[in-house]
């Protein structure tokens, strides 16, 4: 099993990151670099919840369909539905906090299950860079997000 966990505080309100998060419009792609447009489909949404097909060219293409849940304040769950990769049930856990400043903190619980040899593959590199890696990114989109206006 990946499971890392990893943090980062942004300049941008806890509000408006979970907004950006939960934001299934066609604009996704660009407020999420690291998603490819071409397996990003919205498949149904409801007031505090979303089923997407989402995913990136890494290793020839990986994707899963998952179930995203906001219903809880300060915290958006994905929970993994279906890929040829990882088995269902999974979860990647956002929790999501103001700062005084007005900025926000991130904390990301990451966890996947290899259901075929290239999962097996994504997983352990998840393990061994994911929290660098993950973190990075997610460093830079609160940053992308602070400069959008959005």
């Amino acid at each position: 099993m990946a499971k890392i966990h990893y943090e980062a505080d942004g300049a941008v309100s806890a509000e408006r990151f979970v907004t950006a998060l939960t934001d299934f419009s066609e604009r996704r792609p660009e407020l999420w670099p690291n998603l490819e447009a071409k397996f990003y489909r919205l498949l149904e949404r409801g007031d505090t919840w979303a089923e997407v097909t989402e995913g990136t060219d890494v290793l020839g293409g990986v994707w899963a369909r998952e179930r995203y849940d906001w219903s809880e304040p300060g915290r958006v769950t994905l929970t993994l539905l279906e890929s040829p990769d990882f088995r269902p049930g999974t979860l990647i856990d956002y929790h999501v906090s103001e700062r005084a400043d007005g900025g926000c903190h991130v904390a990301v619980d990451f966890q996947r299950i290899a259901a075929s040899p290239r999962g097996r593959v994504v997983g352990i590199v998840v393990q061994l860079t994911g929290v660098g890696r993950f973190g990075r990114d997610l460093r830079e989109t609160l940053a992308r997000l602070a400069r959008l206006a959005y």
